[in-house]
């Protein structure tokens, strides 16, 4: 039995983007397609084989340590983003205002998936997920410029629905249309952390 099992579930992608200058602004350009290699999509600023550690790793490491990079690409729910407009009082949510890479349709709970799971293209692009991507508050910024009023009700509206972050096990090309195939682990839920808190009481 493979330890990567194979749903019936596929994701459509419907927008696609890439952020080319982070230091000239947050926001991602939208794109018709990606040609995405082993250092993430070409031309992307989050892009590159390896990062400067942030606040999400402090556990870890010293803040600016060079790791690996998991976080190439920034893929969101077309669903959840939605829910995330109505959360704020907005009728839609541009994902180019989240410095989203790609948007995915039809993949439900789509924040929660879980880590290593893999989306694949039908040519055979496939993207690894490493975790739930928590919200910042620099969107706000963006937001806010396009819809004044509206920037600080982005982080709370999104908790639990930013998507996640990923990255490439294997080059390729994205276009809009495709659908990703989900693998998921073929594996139990971690029980260690439920020990723990049934100990603690």
């Amino acid at each position: 039995m493979p330890a990567l099992m194979k749903t019936d579930l596929s994701g459509e992608i419907v927008w696609l983007g890439h952020v080319s200058d982070r230091a000239a602004k947050l926001d991602s350009d939208p794109s018709r397609a990606l040609e995405v290699t082993y250092a993430g999509p070409e031309g992307e600023a989050h892009g590159g084989l390896t990062r400067p550690s942030c606040s999400r790793v402090l556990d870890l490491y010293p803040r600016n340590t060079e790791i690996r990079n998991t976080r190439q690409i920034s893929i969101l729910a077309e669903e959840e983003l939605g829910q995330i407009a109505a959360k704020m009082g907005l009728e839609t949510l541009d994902p180019a205002w989240l410095g989203a890479t790609m948007v995915l349709r039809g993949l439900p709970d789509f924040t929660h998936l879980p880590p290593s799971s893999r989306l694949q293209a039908p040519a055979g692009c496939t993207l690894t997920v490493d975790m739930e991507n928590r919200p910042c508050t620099l969107p706000a910024k963006v937001i806010e410029a396009a819809r004044p009023g509206f920037g600080k009700a982005f982080k709370p509206a999104a908790e639990g629905l930013r998507g996640v972050t990923a990255w490439v096990e294997r080059e390729g090309r994205l276009t809009l249309g495709d659908h990703l195939s989900l693998f998921i682990p073929d594996q139990r839920p971690w029980a260690g952390l439920a020990d723990r808190r049934s100990h603690n009481g």
